[in-house]
């Protein structure tokens, strides 16, 4: 074959093969781990169904496909992640079957540029998981994490509280766009961990949302962070809901999904990540309470 018509013929296939790339819609893994929390909490193979339809569903974000899996996914489903949300009873890839051959995958991933997402105790460590200063791969990965109170170099505080108000941090950030401040019964953890500089935050870390906690000595605890990683990847992590009733607080559910999105490298628009939440009960959940109802005493468990 006459050579510059083969150079035609393999740009013309490389063209071909890059526009059919680009046309592939973004995907978002789910990750869902083990959680022995009692019904109407946690509840985090409701939560990742819920998650996957909301994801499918952003009225302003057409597109993306999610899929769900509750044990640890195989090489196609990771490789074909934009990025890789986690929901469990602390981080699952410590907490599923061979957490070295976890790590090593998720390594993996994080260094091709794939978004990482935690939900509230999928953003936890236990001491077990993390060398005696606290050194953890998540910690670079999402930018900080909760450690349980096996954690000895920085336990952090799990506790209930009846109205903890929710206070954005970083107006000009995408995560930030489309939800206000607002107040929920629920568990935002407190004491996160973010390095050992003194705790403070890295220089590529944001802190998105704050709350004045405990109530009876109070402190700008934050809430909810990102990170842009050297890699190129982008993490989020956010300490609720622990009430499975909490997803249908609107303002807490685009600030969630717009992290998502963000993490995805996506464009997060200008009034935030926009979703009509289906009925709560349709991701068959053990328990839904209402959103009314009674207050709990306050508790330190996670």
């Amino acid at each position: 074959m006459n050579p510059p018509i083969t150079r035609l013929i393999v740009s013309a296939l490389a063209l071909a093969c890059s526009l059919l790339q680009a046309a592939e819609p973004a995907r978002v893994l789910i990750v869902v781990g083990p959680s022995n929390h009692p019904p109407g909490t946690h509840e985090v193979a409701a939560g990742g169904r819920l998650l996957k339809c909301c994801v499918e569903s952003m009225a302003n974000v057409p597109g993306v496909k999610a899929d769900v899996v509750y044990a640890w996914p195989g090489k196609a489903l990771r490789d074909a992640a934009s990025t890789v949300v986690f929901i469990g009873d602390a981080f699952p890839p410590n907490r599923f079957p061979d957490v070295k051959r976890n790590l090593a995958d998720l390594n993996e991933m994080m260094k091709r540029g794939c978004g990482i997402v935690c939900v509230h105790y999928a953003t936890g460590l236990w001491g077990q998981d993390v060398t005696a200063d606290g050194a953890h791969p998540l910690l670079g990965w999402l930018g900080g994490y909760f450690g349980n109170n096996t954690c000895l170099h920085h336990p952090g505080i799990a506790r209930v509280y009846p109205a903890a108000t929710i206070t954005p941090a970083a107006a000009q950030h995408p995560i930030s766009r489309g939800w206000k401040e607002f107040t929920l019964h629920d568990e935002p953890y407190i004491n996160s961990y973010f390095g050992r500089d003194g705790n403070r935050l890295a220089s590529n870390v944001t802190a998105l949302a704050t709350s004045m906690l405990p109530p009876e000595a109070p402190q700008r605890e934050i809430v909810a962070w990102c990170v842009a990683r050297g890699d190129g990847g982008r993490g989020f992590g956010i300490v609720m809901p622990h009430f499975y009733r909490n997803w249908a607080n609107d303002d807490l559910r685009c600030f969630i999904l717009n992290g998502i999105v963000w993490s995805a490298k996506l464009e997060v628009p200008v009034e935030g990540v926009q979703t009509r939440l289906p009925d709560l009960k349709d991701f068959k959940p053990a328990l839904v309470e209402p959103t009314n109802a009674p207050v709990r005493p306050s508790g330190t468990k996670s």
